[in-house]
């Protein structure tokens, strides 16, 4: 599920791999005016972040990452890969309140935040317009 603006460039790149929730965070996306794109995987989140770093001034970098930590394939992994290659984006994770030792693996990987999701959708659109351009 991709929404990019114009320019090609994505606001806010996500790791959810819950189809529902997935449409969530594109509609109000949408309404807000940010683009985004979803990934399903760890490693796929890990690939684009490369290639969005590899253009020749960064500009097409998201300004924001946005992680499901209880998504099925390598969430923590890919936060823990990013930290290492010295990742700039801010990482948001979310989680089930109830995982208080995923969400210190989380921040020990380098989210710059991690909330329950119960407050992260509540927060959604607030959250999505810190990547607003």
């Amino acid at each position: 599920m991709v929404n990019e603006n114009a320019k090609g460039a994505t606001d806010v790149l996500a790791l959810v791999d819950d189809l529902f929730f997935q449409a969530k965070l594109a509609e109000t996306a949408r309404k807000l005016g940010v683009s985004l794109k979803t990934v399903s995987t760890g490693a796929a989140l890990v690939q684009a972040l490369q290639g969005t770093a590899e253009g020749a001034d960064g500009s097409n970098q998201p300004r924001l990452v946005v992680v499901d930590l209880n998504a099925r394939r390598g969430a923590v992994d890919a936060i823990e890969q990013l930290q290492r290659s010295g990742n700039p984006i801010p990482v948001i994770g979310f989680l089930s309140h109830v995982q208080t030792e995923l969400a210190e693996r989380a921040r020990a990987a380098g989210c710059k935040q991690v909330m329950p999701r119960s407050s992260f959708t509540m927060n959604l659109s607030e959250i999505l317009r810190q990547a607003k351009p």
